[in-house]
């Protein structure tokens, strides 16, 4: 078994231009429900390991420390593009294919009106740490 980490990144674009603070309550439901079945299924096949939502990047705060005095703490990321990212699951699975498998069906997940939103899904393996006394 190999984990990954699944990165859901929220675009503004391809397949849903409309922020989810903007959609019907009826397509928010859907959209939430949708990700608790995914993550049931997920947690059934025993390839689930953990999933969670992300606060927006006006909560987010940027850390830079030198070991010394007072860490620096700013507002942001504030990227120039609408991209930000929304959540992610780690997954322990077989293989890529079946990672890319899961990453596929969460990408889509259903927008207003029920049609997918294309939620870019990056898909990264989770290395483990080197041995320091190696």
């Amino acid at each position: 078994m190999t984990k990954f980490l699944l990165l859901l990144n929220y675009e503004g674009g391809e397949g849903c231009d409309v922020p989810m603070s903007e959609w019907a309550p009826e397509d928010i439901r859907a959209h939430i429900a949708f990700q608790h079945e995914l993550n049931a299924d997920l947690m059934a096949s025993g390839e689930l390991v953990e999933a969670q939502g992300l606060a927006g990047p006006e909560l987010a705060k940027i850390v830079t420390f030198s070991g010394e005095g007072v860490p620096v703490v700013t507002d942001g990321p504030f990227a120039e593009s609408k991209e930000w990212l929304a959540g992610y699951r780690m997954v322990d699975v077989e293989s890529e294919a079946r990672a890319v498998e899961i990453a596929a069906r969460a990408s889509a997940s259903p927008g207003p009106g029920g049609v997918p939103i294309r939620q870019p899904v990056e898909v990264r393996q989770v290395m483990g740490a080197p041995d320091p006394d190696a």
